[in-house]
């Protein structure tokens, strides 16, 4: 069945390079907050994430949410949101359907409230993790509760409650995962350690190119590629310590299997205009 992947940045934050990745530099870096848009043949488009949305900003007016945008400042202007971006290749809000979610942080959810019949497709251990946060709890977790649409768990289907496959040799070491949409197309593993339940996933498109997107596994390319961890002070805002140092390894010895696969960070800026310059060429 043939997909069409394409590849969006919705806004991006700056932050001290070497706390992400332990030999890089205290410079200030950008990181861009990016989304997937993947059309399939009988379901339409399907979003990877939706960035960054003007919703940050409202919801981090006040302390101690503001502190989110003090510790990451945010650069974003309307036409970077992820409606605006997909109006203008011609994709209305309302024809989306589904967008899968890889965790609840405020750049991977800001623009969920744009897209008022999309069905949201996450791990429920993900969902829970954060449903009940307020103030400094929400805080902790990168969580801006606001940014949830108000009718979000009646939307919400739980990857847990979808069909458990065995995934291609190819993708070892992630041997088991979700078939998303029962056909083997879109397909799901868990990514756990930067957050609660964080969601990869595996695609491929029309010309046979496989992607998988890690969403915030690690930040930058390099990290997977050379197994480097980030600067200790990271894990201050890890789910669990030890389980991103398991997945970055497991995302780095699938590297080392299957160097040619598309492996997707959400927030590598190498990435993005490798990403970039391929659509546009």
């Amino acid at each position: 069945m043939s997909l069409k992947v394409n590849f969006f940045s919705a806004g991006y934050c700056t932050h001290p390079e070497a706390v992400v990745i332990r030999d890089g530099k205290w410079q200030s870096a950008n990181f861009p907050s990016l989304f997937a848009a993947i059309v399939h043949p009988t379901l339409g488009v399907i979003l990877f994430d939706t960035g960054y949305s003007s919703r940050f900003f409202q919801e981090t007016r006040a302390l101690p949410l503001r502190l989110y945008a003090l510790a990451t400042p945010v650069y974003f202007q309307p036409a970077d949101s992820a409606v605006s971006q997909l109006q203008q290749s011609g994709i209305s809000p309302e024809s989306i359907n589904y967008i899968i979610i890889s965790h609840f942080h405020a750049d991977h959810v800001g623009g969920l409230q744009d897209f008022p019949n999309a069905r949201f497709i996450c791990f429920n251990s993900a969902y829970q993790a954060v449903k009940n946060r307020q103030g400094w709890s929400a805080l902790k977790a990168g969580f801006l509760p606001g940014l949830l649409p108000t009718d979000f768990e009646h939307r919400r289907i739980s990857v847990e409650d979808l069909q458990t496959v065995s995934l291609p040799p190819q993708y070892l070491p992630f041997d088991t995962g979700c078939d998303l949409f029962g056909d083997g197309t879109l397909l799901a593993v868990e990514l756990p350690g930067h957050a609660t339940g964080q969601l990869g996933l595996f695609v491929v498109d029309a010309d046979e190119r496989t992607y998988f997107l890690i969403a915030d596994a690690c930040w930058l390319s390099r990290a997977y590629q050379e197994f480097i961890r980030p600067h200790p002070i990271a894990s201050l805002i890890f789910a669990n310590d030890r389980e991103y140092v398991d997945t970055l390894a497991k995302i780095h010895q699938l590297h080392q299997f299957n160097p040619d696969l598309n492996i997707i960070p959400t927030h590598c800026a190498k990435t993005w205009e490798r990403l970039n310059k391929s659509m546009t060429s």
